[in-house]
C-alpha cells in the first residue's frame, strides 16, 4: 500500500525558511514523479513544485527563484526548501504521486507577517 507522509511544516516570520519532507512506502519510489501542492480554505488545491523520476524540476511561478525542489532516492523522500517566504505562502502543503494517484495527509505551514 502506497503512502506518503509529510514533515516540517510550521510558524515562521516572513522572510525566513523552512524545509517540508515527503517520505514514501510502497512504492518503486526512484521511477516515480512527485509533486508538492498547497491549499488554503475555499480554494482549490495548486502545484507548487514538482520533479520527475528524472530530476526534471518544474515550479509555480510565484514560488520560482524561492522554492527548491530536491529527491533523495536512497530515502524514498522529496524535499522541498523554501526560501524568503511570505504570508501568502501560508496553506497546508500536501505532496502527491500521479501513479498511483496518492496524497499525503498534509503539513501546515503558516508565515506571519
Amino acid at each position: 500500500q502506497v503512502q506518503l507522509v509529510e514533515s516540517g511544516g510550521g510558524l515562521v516570520q516572513a522572510g525566513g525558511s523552512l524545509r517540508l519532507s515527503c517520505t514514501a512506502s510502497g512504492i518503486i519510489f526512484s521511477i516515480t514523479n512527485v509533486g508538492w501542492y498547497r491549499q488554503t480554505p475555499g480554494k482549490q488545491r495548486e502545484l507548487v513544485a514538482y520533479i520527475t523520476s528524472g530530476g526534471s524540476t518544474n515550479y509555480a511561478d510565484s514560488v520560482k527563484g524561492r522554492f527548491t525542489i530536491s529527491r533523495d532516492n536512497a530515502k524514498n523522500t522529496v524535499y522541498l526548501q523554501m526560501n524568503s517566504l511570505k504570508p501568502e505562502d501560508t496553506a497546508v502543503y500536501y505532496c502527491n504521486v500521479p501513479n498511483p494517484n496518492r496524497w499525503g495527509q498534509g503539513t501546515q505551514v503558516t508565515v506571519s507577517s
